[in-house]
């Protein structure tokens, strides 16, 4: 053990209650604890906030998106022609977890009393119910195996409410064609993911159901969804899908075009890459803070030592021996601060984790409550940024030792 290392302990765990310093390195201790508390906090619940709101929007399209490229924006696509071979290719890419095609169509339900446009969105057998199936509150998700087609869909929990619909009722939905169609379909599940803009356009089907509306052949789909297992992959997936398709043609001489979902949600991803912004903001102010009151504390632990400075100095001790002993000192108030915050902090982020207990508008914020994501990566980087960061800004004020005088100190005493 070194000296100054042996002095800084003494000096922290041997503070008496008539100290001055006290109550300022009191003060000290607790802006470290409720600075790291409040970027623990933030950090879990922006964190939270992206990872939801980035798995619903997978979770209605997909990762990667190989449409026709003669569309128009709408729901109502022009087909391209997906073979086994095709299909193949993709799965094969490093990083794709599944392959599955779609076919959509827009429409309007009409019941009794409400009508409402929807687009219905055909899937297949081999379709990643995952998504669906963490957002499920009634029933159950649609059962496509076999080869006969049934009328059954999962709707939205939005959509039910506003057309008065519940589990197992029918409804019809019309289709504007150039003769229009009208099916019938029970509701053999409801789903919510908060997400209103998707919510109040999807209802999911039998991708059967809408190849025959659209007068396409089983190898007519409006497109295809490639899922991924990492999406921080997904610029790279999307190149490399690109890559395999593009200056290709379907059977039918159409063109592929392929789009990853930030570039199908620009608006939706850059708003979430605004969030990161937002979160420099409170670290930095946060640390800023919580160094101010650090700074402060060590000044008056200086002066209130000055008498101990002045006599370490005139046995023979340097500058830089004297200033380790108040760093030292500093990193045990600065470790303490540091233990109450993860306490604090991730105490808020377990209570609301678990409880759900703040809550926000679906409609504004498209999740039901604060989420939160325990990072446990970030939060240790956290953590060892704020102690760095601490620490060396005890560096300058320290830098005070080194104009005491240690004959006018002890001459004073």
């Amino acid at each position: 053990m070194s000296l100054e290392y042996f002095i800084a302990k003494r000096i922290h765990f041997q503070q008496g209650k008539k100290n001055i310093s006290r109550p300022a390195v009191r003060i000290a201790t607790i802006g470290i604890a409720l600075g790291l508390a409040v970027m623990i906090v933030s950090v879990a619940v922006v964190i939270g906030f992206k990872n939801e709101i980035r798995n619903k929007t997978i979770g209605f399209g997909g990762h990667v998106q190989i449409t026709n490229f003669d569309n128009n924006n709408t729901y109502e696509m022009n087909p391209i022609k997906a073979d086994k071979t095709l299909m193949t290719k993709i799965s094969s890419l490093d990083g794709v977890k599944q392959v599955q095609r779609f076919v959509t169509k827009p429409g309007i339900i009409k019941t009794d009393a409400e009508f409402q446009g929807i687009v219905i969105k055909g899937v297949e057998s081999g379709f990643d119910w995952n998504f669906f199936k963490s957002n499920l509150v009634e029933g159950e998700v649609l059962n496509l195996k076999g080869k006969t087609t049934k009328n059954e869909v999962i709707i939205s929990k939005y959509l039910a409410n506003l057309l008065g619909l519940k589990l197992g009722d029918s409804f019809f939905t019309y289709f504007i064609q150039e003769q229009v169609r009208a099916r019938k379909f029970k509701i053999v599940g409801i789903y919510s993911t908060n997400f209103i803009e998707y919510d109040k356009l999807f209802i999911l089907t039998d991708l059967r159901h809408v190849q025959q509306l659209n007068d396409w052949d089983e190898s007519s789909y409006s497109g295809i969804e490639v899922l991924i297992n990492d999406f921080d992959d997904i610029d790279k997936v999307g190149y490399e899908v690109s890559d395999l398709v593009s200056n290709k043609f379907d059977k039918n001489g159409d063109t592929y075009y392929v789009q990853t979902i930030k570039q199908l949600n620009p608006q939706i991803f850059s708003w979430l890459d605004l969030l990161d912004m937002n979160v420099w903001v409170i670290l930095f102010l946060m640390l800023a803070v919580a160094g101010f009151n650090m700074i402060s504390g060590l000044l008056i632990l200086i002066l209130e030592r000055t008498n101990m400075i002045g006599i370490l100095k005139s046995l023979g001790a340097e500058n830089w021996s004297i200033r380790k002993i108040f760093l030292y000192h500093s990193a045990f108030l600065i470790g303490k601060g540091m233990l109450w915050g993860n306490i604090i902090g991730l105490s808020l982020c377990a209570i609301q984790y678990y409880t759900h207990l703040i809550p926000l508008d679906p409609e504004s914020y498209y999740v039901a409550t604060v989420p939160i994501n325990f990072n446990w990566l970030f939060i240790l980087l956290l953590n060892v940024g704020t102690l760095i960061a601490s620490l060396l800004m005890m560096i300058g004020p320290s830098y005070l030792i080194t104009k005491i005088n240690p004959a006018k100190i002890i001459r004073y005493e």
